[in-house]
């Protein structure tokens, strides 16, 4: 038996953590982020800024990152993923 980590969303798209594996995953996918911006956009100690390059490289691993993370919920969610408007929607 599969165990689903999230729930669809009752506005919007998307889903929603509903286990704590799933609460867990998302502040891991968060602190991933937040890190790569931390070292790789943010000016380093004593206002040193980075190549632009550099800048590219973190702006494109966060998006791998949240690609990768919503692939990742998206399987451990019970349901579809789709636009909904609340609780008549089907």
């Amino acid at each position: 038996m599969t165990e689903y980590w999230f729930k669809p969303k009752r506005f919007g798209y998307g889903a929603t953590p509903t286990h704590w594996k799933g609460w867990a995953s998302s502040l891991l996918a968060v602190i991933a982020v937040l890190a790569v911006f931390r070292l790789l956009v943010l000016p380093g100690p004593g206002g040193v800024h980075h190549p632009v390059w550099e800048i590219v490289l973190g702006l494109l691993l966060a998006i791998a990152l949240l690609t990768g993370f919503s692939h990742f919920a998206r399987s451990k969610t019970k349901g579809e993923w789709r636009w909904r408007w609340g609780k008549d929607s089907n």
